[in-house]
């Protein structure tokens, strides 16, 4: 299997993932059975929207459990082996625009658990990439949307 179809994931992520399936596979998928059972009996399912609709949640759930199980069986765990004296995953960064006040902070992680919105942002990532390796001090900058940002590293801890 290449690397590119490989998910780059904590053993944390991992194991939500691993819940997820569960639930999905156990519970939900009784509760959809029991919605086409109830919609069956209403009798003609040409003209049975109920019927309908729970055909397509099906095809939802079935399509949500594929998707789970795929980023299951290609997960690649990553390791946080910090050196404490670089940047790695699982390290937390501080670091400020250059010419600017505002001090951000960002966690690194794996792409599965990335949420820009909560400051957790993927090694894969541009951002990312450029902090991997670099240590405190180290001024950086790396290509967004809207042209290439320069950033001064603060701190971070692993």
């Amino acid at each position: 299997m290449s690397v590119e179809s490989r998910f780059r994931m904590s053993q944390e992520r991992l194991d939500e993932l691993k819940k997820e399936l569960e639930y999905l596979q156990t519970v939900r998928e009784k509760e959809v059975s029991e919605q086409i059972k109830e919609a069956r009996s209403f009798g003609d399912l040409s003209e049975n929207s109920e019927y309908d609709e729970a055909k397509t949640e099906q095809g939802k759930l079935y399509s949500k459990i594929a998707e789970i199980m795929n980023l299951i069986e290609n997960a690649v765990i990553l390791e946080n082996v910090p050196t404490g004296t670089v940047i790695s995953v699982g390290s937390r960064v501080t670091v400020r625009e250059v010419g600017e006040e505002d001090e951000e902070t960002y966690e690194i992680v794996g792409s599965q658990e990335a949420n820009p919105i909560l400051g957790r942002i993927s090694d894969e990532s541009p951002l990312g990439r450029s902090l991997i390796g670099k240590k405190k001090g180290d001024r950086i900058e790396f290509e967004a949307p809207g042209g290439v940002i320069h950033y001064e590293i603060l701190g971070f801890e692993n």
